[in-house]
C-alpha cells in the first residue's frame, strides 16, 4: 500500500471537510438565528398548544464525521454458493441471481432479516428500511455501531422477491474502512431538532413524533472515499395516520432532502 498517497488523500479530505463545514456555518447562520428567536417563546409550550406530542427523546451529545471507502467487488467476493450466479457492475455493485429462489419464512421484517443474514455477505451489518410488496423489493441500508447510513447508494442491499415470498435476486453495495475523521462534535439536542422542523412548518398540529434516531447522511464524495455527517432521523405520524420521515444534520441543523437519493435508488432498478 502506498502510505504517502493514502496520507495525502486523507489530508485533502480533512481540508475539504473543514472548508465545507465553515461554508455550511456561514450559510445557515441567519436561519439558525431565526430558530433561536422561536426558542425564546418556549418550544415545549408551542408544541403543547398545537397538540404535537413526542416520546422520550434520546440523549446523545457528541458524534464525529466519518469516512468510508466504496468496496470494489471481485470474483472471490461474489462466490457465495452453488445456487448463485453473479455479475459486477461499475466495480462496486454486486448483482446475485439465485438459480433456485429461496422461500422466505414470512413476508415480515423477521423473514427478510433471516434471509439477508444467511445469504448476503456481511448481511448483519445491514438494517431493513422498507418493504414494497407492490414492487416486490426490500431495501436495506448499511449500519455502523447501530447507526444507519441513510439513503447511501454505496451502502445498501436491494432484495427482489415474488408474490409467493420467494427471493430470486439481490443487489449489494458496501462501504468499508469506516473511521472517524475528527474529534467528536457537539450535537444539537433532539428538542432543538424538533424546533427546526416546527419552525419550517414541517410538523403539523395534532401530529405525533414517534421516534428520533442518530445516523449518517452523505456529505460529499472524493473519488472512492465518502464523508458522512451525523444526522437525526425524525419519524412523525400525521393526523391522517400516515408516516413521514425527516432528516436534520445534527451539527448545524440543516434539513436534508433525501428525495433525490430515493429517486436515484428507483432509477437503478
Amino acid at each position: 500500500m502506498d502510505w504517502n498517497k493514502t496520507k495525502s488523500i486523507f489530508i485533502f479530505v480533512f481540508l475539504v471537510l473543514n472548508i465545507f463545514l465553515y461554508s455550511q456555518y456561514v450559510n445557515s447562520y441567519k436561519e439558525n438565528q431565526n430558530v433561536e428567536v422561536l426558542g425564546e417563546k418556549n418550544i415545549e409550550a408551542k408544541l403543547k398548544d398545537d397538540n404535537i406530542t413526542y416520546a422520550s427523546l434520546p440523549n446523545i451529545e457528541k458524534a464525529a464525521y466519518i469516512s468510508g471507502k466504496v468496496k470494489l467487488f471481485n470474483a472471490p467476493d461474489a462466490l457465495q454458493g452453488i445456487n448463485e450466479t453473479y455479475r459486477v457492475e461499475d466495480d462496486d455493485t454486486l448483482i446475485v441471481t439465485l438459480q433456485k429462489p429461496i422461500k422466505l419464512r414470512n413476508m415480515e421484517a423477521t423473514g427478510f432479516q433471516e434471509f439477508i443474514q444467511q445469504h448476503v455477505s456481511s448481511g448483519a451489518s445491514y438494517a431493513l428500511w422498507d418493504i414494497n410488496e407492490e414492487e416486490g423489493t426490500a431495501i436495506y441500508f448499511q449500519r455502523i455501531n447501530d447507526r444507519t447510513f441513510y439513503y447511501s447508494l454505496k451502502g445498501l442491499v436491494k432484495v427482489y422477491f415474488t408474490e409467493q415470498g420467494e427471493v430470486y435476486k439481490y443487489e449489494q453495495t458496501m462501504l468499508e474502512q469506516i473511521e472517524e475523521l475528527e474529534v467528536q462534535k457537539n450535537l444539537l439536542p433532539p428538542i432543538q431538532i424538533i424546533q427546526v422542523l416546527y419552525a419550517r412548518n414541517l410538523i403539523k398540529p395534532d401530529s405525533q413524533i414517534t421516534s428520533m434516531k442518530l445516523g449518517y447522511s452523505t456529505l460529499f464524495q472524493f473519488t472512492q472515499t465518502q464523508v458522512f455527517a451525523p444526522t437525526w432521523e425524525v419519524r412523525v405520524r400525521t393526523p391522517e395516520g400516515t408516516s413521514e420521515e425527516f432528516f436534520v444534520k445534527a451539527v448545524d441543523g440543516k434539513v436534508v432532502d433525501m428525495q433525490l437519493d430515493v429517486k436515484a435508488v428507483e432509477e437503478e432498478e
